[in-house]
């Protein structure tokens, strides 16, 4: 094992006992997601060097890899068991979606951006992670091939919760994304659709992410291109 990949390895584990733990996070599962996926796998090159860093770094096309504490704080929001089948929308370099599969039995992931979607798929296969699928689409239609989902995770900002999204989301299961009319914040929220078909709504977080781009998110053109 090569030096740069203990000290990884290292900084795996303090960022877990770190960031994650430390601030109240206590799913056994999701701890041990986020301590095996290597994120440094999912950062450019010359940002790997703060993979493990406290916050969310650019990964091109103006999108980022959000901060490792917020990725852990929406899988727990989950409650994912094991043996699930997930949406993600919003796949940007794969990360969420490798946690994400240390979990479920299968992850579709939806990304926009085709430049995106191509390196979310590279990154995920060269990390060995055969049971997240990557779509270039538009994610606030969800992908209705696949549906009932277990859960529903949004790593984009949406101005309400597509109902599209609702319609794909199995009895019992779960959705969770950001909420807002500004750009410059959103709540994070948990939708879950009960037996009878109701949904209902809990506010977990304010949160800020790059705003959900699609027929029933935000217009491209009323968002500027950059957001780091």
């Amino acid at each position: 094992m090569s030096r740069i990949t203990t000290d990884f390895e290292r900084q795996r584990k303090q960022m877990v006992a770190g960031q994650i733990r430390s601030r109240g996070l206590c799913d056994t599962l999701v701890l041990a997601a986020m301590e095996n996926v290597p994120r440094e796998a999912f950062v450019p090159e010359q940002y790997r060097f703060m993979a493990y860093d406290d916050g969310p770094l650019p990964i091109g096309e103006g999108q980022t890899i959000s901060q490792p504490y917020m990725v852990a704080f929406m899988v727990e929001a989950l409650a994912l068991k094991g043996g699930e089948t997930v949406l993600e929308i919003g796949a940007g370099s794969g990360y969420a979606a490798a946690v994400l599969a240390e979990i479920a039995e299968e992850v579709y992931a939806v990304e926009r951006i085709g430049a995106l979607a191509g390196l979310a798929a590279r990154n995920l296969a060269e990390t060995g992670y055969d049971n997240v699928h990557v779509s270039h689409a538009d994610g606030t239609r969800g992908l209705e091939a696949h549906a009932p989902y277990d859960a529903i995770l949004v790593s984009a900002g949406a101005p309400d919760v597509p109902e599209t999204l609702k319609g794909q989301l199995a009895a019992g299961g779960r959705i969770v994304l950001p909420v807002g009319s500004d750009r410059r914040s959103q709540s994070l929220v948990r939708i879950t659709k009960t037996a009878s078909g109701e949904f209902e709504r809990e506010v977990l977080a304010d949160v800020r992410f790059v705003p959900l781009i699609g027929a029933e998110g935000w217009d491209e053109l009323s968002w500027p291109r950059t957001f780091w």
